[in-house]
């Protein structure tokens, strides 16, 4: 939608063709029902946006929604339900940064003193690491409080891949534009309406409005190239724009009809994209019958995952225009059965929040949510062949997956269009 919206901008005529009937992809609205069968929408996982995300808000301003009213703003706070962790105060950096770390709860003062020092570290080395720099490499000698509580869960939240297998100069560029780039971008933004409301399908009407086609439920089953330009399933255009998954743009660029001489190009195109490894992430909502008040201090609490006790956040949704008594649990880097994480994150409730009452009401597993983003990741590029592109969160890139990092790359994607028409 990103790709489509910033085509039309530049004077294009532009067909969306979506899979599903639900517009959103990864970050799309989901239909559920509480205990007591009453409707309730919820989302796919729970997402977040941070102060950062320029273009998100951007696009969102474009299409009529108000980021205002839509996100809740809060300072970057990971806090655990003990009250300990890091809390950053609304102010420019890197005096947010430093201030949050220096007051953090739970903290002694020689973990503080590292964590500042390492950060000092990072900045003079303009926030850039050796090629196969692993996170944990980065933090080495780091007390292990801080990697836990600090580290841990800021790299599974935006790489969705543990700090071992993670890469260092992704991870690096992340804190860097969320912690060091400009006052608020470290602020977490917290949908207070269901993700479909909060872009794709305004967006989906603002096209519309304006004589853009959108297709719901119509999976693109064939590309194909003649002298004239591109053809999807028969149709001929200027222009094609793939804003799909790794593996869907690489199965349309595998097959896709194409002269000899363009063959190999998409071919090894295609395979770079196969190759991509992916990670799971899962959303527990489960409710507290009988609730009438919100049930937790914050919209959002860090969670200490452990063995058996996986979440590493907790959302009241109820803080967020939601209903009372709907928490929503995630697990990143997910591994499992879903009965399984089921029963080990209401466990978990009942240990670390002392709500031993609380009932799932939906899981929600996205298999391949993020790719694995791993030291020297070799990624597709945006570029497949002449009037063809792919965009999406996984294309070569500074960032991981994410949905600022998504939107990115299709308006650059739309921005190379030229003066054809798509």
């Amino acid at each position: 939608m990103a790709a489509a919206v910033h085509a039309a901008q530049a004077g294009h005529a532009v067909s969306v063709f979506e899979a599903s009937r639900t517009l959103g992809g990864r970050a799309r609205a989901v239909a559920a029902q509480r205990a007591d069968g009453s409707p309730l929408v919820l989302d796919n996982g729970q997402h977040i946006l941070i102060g950062a995300y320029a273009e998100c808000l951007r696009l969102m301003r474009a299409v009529g929604v108000t980021p205002d009213s839509a996100l809740l703003r809060l300072p970057l706070a990971l806090v655990f339900p003990d009250g300990s962790g890091l809390a950053l105060p609304d102010a420019p950096p890197p005096w947010d940064a430093l201030a949050g770390i220096a007051r953090a709860r739970g903290w002694s003062l020689r973990e503080r003193a590292a964590l500042l020092a390492r950060a000092a570290r990072w900045r003079l080395a303009g926030f850039r690491c050796a090629p196969g720099t692993s996170v944990a490499d980065l933090c080495a000698g780091l007390p292990q409080r801080l990697v836990d509580e600090f580290i841990a869960p800021l790299c599974v939240s935006a790489l969705n891949t543990p700090v071992q297998d993670s890469c260092g100069q992704v991870f690096l560029r992340v804190l860097h534009d969320s912690l060091f780039a400009g006052r608020g971008g470290s602020h977490l933004l917290l949908p207070r309406t269901d993700l479909g409301a909060l872009f794709p399908e305004p967006a989906a009407q603002w096209l519309q409005q304006r004589g853009h086609a959108v297709h719901r439920g119509q999976r693109v089953q064939a590309l194909a190239r003649d002298e004239a330009g591109w053809r999807v399933d028969g149709c001929a255009f200027d222009a094609v724009l793939l804003a799909t998954s790794s593996t869907e743009s690489a199965r349309l660029v595998a097959e896709a009809a194409v002269p000899a001489p363009q063959r190999p190009a998409l071919q090894t195109w295609a395979a770079g994209a196969q190759a991509l490894r992916f990670g799971a992430i899962a959303t527990v909502y489960a409710e507290l019958p009988g609730a009438r008040t919100p049930l937790l201090p914050r919209p959002m609490l860090a969670l200490r995952a452990r063995a058996q006790r996986p979440a590493q956040f907790v959302f009241d949704r109820a803080l967020l225009g939601g209903p009372a008594g709907l928490l929503a649990f995630v697990v990143s880097a997910f591994e499992g059965e879903r009965a399984a994480l089921e029963r080990d994150v209401l466990a978990q409730a009942a240990e670390d929040l002392a709500l031993p009452g609380l009932r799932a009401v939906q899981t929600v597993v996205e298999k391949r949510a993020t790719f694995a983003c791993t030291p020297a990741l070799a990624r597709p590029p945006r570029v497949i062949a002449p009037g063809l592109q792919a965009c999406g969160d996984y294309v070569a890139g500074p960032y991981p997956a994410t949905l600022e990092g998504a939107v990115l790359h299709g308006a650059a994607a739309a921005q190379d269009l030229g003066q054809s028409s798509l």
